[in-house]
């Protein structure tokens, strides 16, 4: 709950922040893990293999809720990264499987607010290649950490049409909380959309990264690649832990 101060007048304020300071923009290096790695979104490097990537999806359900594609010819999608996938807001990082060494995802930086240290992590397009894989959840930790712990950004957002079942249940497993849905909140592709709001607040990260690394360890992995622990279990333990149940 959020701490409440009263003034003067007797009117209830929020808490002073002593010290606060606007945060950086996050930097243009590259974010390192043992399952994949996260670098700055180049077409000249990235677009062949991610288009590749993406063509495993034959049906084209990931282009569903994104506000651009499918793209049908690699000029198209090569065009697409060098006009809008270049830019500092959106940030874009191509996800590298360190296995391959192959770009399998991207995700971005955006509405990046340093004044206020809000930042939201978006355009997320994951191909066959990295769904369900620990490389996915991986990713979206270091850019996590980065955020909370390397700046120290108070606000980490996600948002997806109040429709994408998927985007809304993978914002849970990974921590987030609902706060609602914004109605009619933009177009796209001809289309209303809902948003549906989730975000992760600076006191809440301490247990949730602890979460991430008890899942992310070796340990966690049997032979075959498989889990033994879920995300969502150690999430809960170490919130219950934490008083945050």
């Amino acid at each position: 709950m959020t701490e409440v101060v009263v003034n003067d007048l007797g009117q209830s304020i929020g808490r002073p922040l002593a010290g606060w300071c606007p945060r950086p923009a996050p930097p243009r290096t590259p974010m390192q893990g043992r399952f994949c790695r996260l670098e700055l979104l180049d077409a000249a490097r990235h677009a062949r293999e991610l288009f590749d990537a993406n063509r495993l999806d034959r049906e084209g359900r990931n282009w569903t809720y994104l506000p651009v594609g499918p793209f049908h010819t690699f000029d198209a999608y090569c065009a697409w990264l060098k006009d809008f996938a270049s830019g500092d807001d959106p940030l874009f990082h191509a996800i590298v499987d360190l296995s391959t060494g192959k770009a399998v995802g991207v995700a971005a930086y955006m509405r990046i607010d340093g004044a206020n240290g809000v930042i939201e992590v978006g355009h997320l397009n994951y191909s066959p290649l990295l769904q369900r894989r620990p490389a996915a959840t991986e990713a979206m930790f270091l850019m996590m950490a980065r955020a909370l712990d390397e700046l120290g950004y108070r606000r980490y957002e996600w948002k997806c049409d109040a429709l994408n079942a998927p985007s809304r249940a993978a914002a849970l497993r990974l921590g987030f909380q609902y706060e609602g849905i914004f109605r009619q909140a933009v177009v796209t592709k001809g289309r209303n959309r809902d948003t549906a709001w989730f975000s992760i607040i600076d006191g809440e990260w301490p247990a949730l990264k602890r979460a991430y690394r008890q899942w992310l360890a070796p340990e966690n992995f049997d032979a075959e690649g498989r889990q033994r622990q879920g995300l969502a279990e150690l999430i809960k333990t170490e919130r219950k832990a934490a008083g945050a149940a």
